[in-house]
């Protein structure tokens, strides 16, 4: 008997997908997740302005990367509260959110572990930026994106991940200066898994689901 198909269970999680759909359709919960990311995102560039101030200006537009990537999401928070897709800006926005929400949760463990210790801050963006990967996430099934909007949205990444460490405008993260190679390298290959899993969550996903 399979519990979690049509079996026993089978009504629960049916009930428990309903009402988590409804919740993300909620207009209510939209516009408060619109409202977080929107503050989170103007909070993101001030974060960075130390950084910025100091930037080439050919180079500003690729080194806020998570403050970026909430952007795109507010963008398709807005469209989608009105019921329009924006499939450039949800591929952006998905790769984006997962790439730097995990990338700073490693980043701050990888803090933690080279000081022993990490401020409140630490945990805070450790704890925002695992919010900012699963939320892209969780509207996966409402993407209308294809695989054209997907190739774009990974040019801009991996693009992101030559202006940081080829032409060094990657994010200061004092005490992991000397492992910026390794970082580096982590940083691409975590592009690569990003576009494996958008792929597989949105556009792989909804073909499967047409057949």
């Amino acid at each position: 008997m399979n519990l979690f198909g049509k079996g026993v269970f089978y009504p629960l999680k049916k009930g428990i997908l309903f009402m988590f759909n409804y919740i993300l359709l909620d207009k209510k919960f939209l516009l408060l997740l619109f409202i977080i990311n929107l503050f989170g995102t103007i909070y993101g560039f001030i974060w960075y302005e130390s950084q910025l101030s100091i930037t080439p200006p050919i180079f500003l537009p690729f080194v806020p990367d998570s403050p970026t990537a909430s952007l795109f999401f507010t963008i398709f928070l807005l469209f989608f509260m009105f019921n329009k897709n924006t499939p450039y800006v949800e591929a952006l926005a998905v790769t984006s959110l997962f790439k730097y929400g995990i990338w700073a949760v490693v980043m701050n463990l990888f803090t933690l572990i080279i000081d022993g210790s990490l401020g409140w801050q630490g945990y805070m963006l450790i704890v925002s930026h695992a919010a900012m990967a699963i939320q892209g996430l969780l509207y996966t099934p409402y993407y209308t994106m294809k695989l054209r909007h997907l190739v774009v949205a990974s040019i801009w990444i991996l693009h992101n991940d030559i202006i940081d460490y080829v032409f060094e405008m990657m994010p200061i993260y004092s005490s992991l200066t000397t492992y910026m190679n390794e970082i580096g390298y982590f940083t691409f290959w975590l592009s690569i898994f990003t576009i494996i899993v958008t792929y597989r969550f949105t556009i792989h996903k909804h073909s499967s689901m047409n057949k």
